[in-house]
């Protein structure tokens, strides 16, 4: 019985007597090509002999990271600026994001809502549905990251981003897979990105119940879901192994993904899930999520733990697929507000030569988080507090 893998193909893939993963070459011109093939077990054996194979595994479903809730905000009641922006600090400084390209890899993006109005969107559909976006889920992340005031009301955190690269990794239908997310992944850093937005995860429950309708018994088919999870996370490893080696070159972006949201605090305060793939994965800045509390803030009751840093997650508006405002809550919303961040980092940074090394870039940013603002803070919830914006 064939099945369909993700494989990753490099120029400096070296292994040693076949054996998988593969570890890259450090050096400038290293280079991989992600691509996906239905393979028999005879034909997996030939992958493993192929010298420029250096990794490969099942493709896994991936899934939005979805809001907890979302609605559109109350007439009148709209403020002048959303609360996640003024809580990592960006109301106070004059950092825009100048010179940063940032890439979200989402449900696409409305390019039309006047929140990007004068922004190079450069968008590329993995998902099989087209550019767009018919969900409203990226246009929401993109606008907390760079989107421009709209009547007045402030959203983003780094306004003045003049390029944007969007890749749309779900389709219409909410159908994605792992294979598709590496890839833009891999489009991403090609195409020049500084720093990386993602909020998905992946889908193991929806494996499982995939598995069990093509007539596998329960017990074997999370078993398959596990293998291929632990092949995932390899594969994750084995891509951002490269991105951080290009780091060295300057071509390397900082990649940011949230948490999940599968936490309930509410329910009992042990109900604490750790960080999911692809939060997890070495290298990869894994975001939690806060709500306001009273004066202070708190971690969100859905949000998962051992992350890396905070972010505002409860409540937050931005930007509407119908042109308006739309107020979400989730992980998928604090993801974006450490990218819009991270774009003022690289911009801060930057000198006239060049940009900042991508591991100083994530340095920078976990250096300068606050704690004073979480009278309960935990670093095993998030290791290093509130993200902020460069002083």
């Amino acid at each position: 019985m064939k099945r369909r893998y993700a494989i990753i193909e490099s120029n400096r893939a070296l292994r040693s007597g076949g054996a998988l993963p593969g570890t890259f070459s450090k050096s400038a011109d290293a280079q991989i090509n992600i691509h996906e093939a239905e393979l028999s077990a005879s034909e997996l054996r030939d992958i493993e002999k192929n010298p420029k194979v250096a990794d490969y595994g099942l493709i896994m479903p991936m899934r939005l990271i979805t809001p907890v809730s979302k609605k559109q905000p109350a007439k009148g009641a709209v403020p002048k600026t959303a609360w996640g922006v003024s809580a990592v600090g960006a109301e106070k400084t004059g950092l825009d994001g100048s010179g940063t390209v940032v890439a979200v890899l989402d449900t696409g993006i409305c390019r039309n809502h006047p929140a990007f109005a004068g922004i190079d969107i450069e968008e590329k559909d993995f998902g099989g549905s087209g550019n767009g976006d018919s969900d409203g889920h990226g246009t929401h992340c993109a606008g907390t990251i760079f989107g421009k005031d709209v009547d007045g009301v402030r959203i983003g955190i780094a306004r003045n981003i003049r390029k944007a690269l969007i890749a749309k990794v779900f389709s219409d239908k909410g159908d994605g897979g792992s294979a598709v997310v590496l890839q833009a992944m891999q489009w991403a850093a090609n195409e020049g990105a500084h720093v990386v937005s993602m909020s998905l995860g992946f889908d193991f429950p929806g494996m499982v119940r995939q598995l069990q309708e093509e007539g596998y018994p329960p017990e074997l088919a999370t078993s398959i879901a596990l293998e291929s999870f632990k092949d995932n996370l390899r594969l994750f490893d084995s891509v951002m192994e490269l991105i951080e080696a290009g780091r060295a070159f300057g071509r390397g972006p900082l990649v940011i993904a949230a948490a999940g949201n599968e936490s309930r605090l509410d329910v009992d305060s042990r109900f604490r899930i750790s960080a999911s793939l692809p939060s997890s994965a070495t290298g990869v800045l894994s975001v939690a999520a806060l709500r306001t509390d009273g004066d202070s803030l708190a971690i969100a009751d859905f949000s998962n733990v051992r992350a890396k840093i905070f972010a505002p997650g409860a409540e937050i508006l931005s930007a509407a697929r119908d042109g308006g405002f739309a107020t979400m809550s989730g992980t998928s919303m604090a993801c974006p507000h450490v990218a819009g961040v991270a774009a003022l980092w690289w911009q801060k940074l930057a000198t006239p030569q060049k940009g900042p090394n991508g591991e100083r870039l994530k340095q920078s940013i976990l250096a300068s988080a606050v704690t004073e603002v979480l009278p309960s803070f935990d670093a095993d919830d998030a290791e290093y507090g509130l993200v902020q914006v460069p002083k």
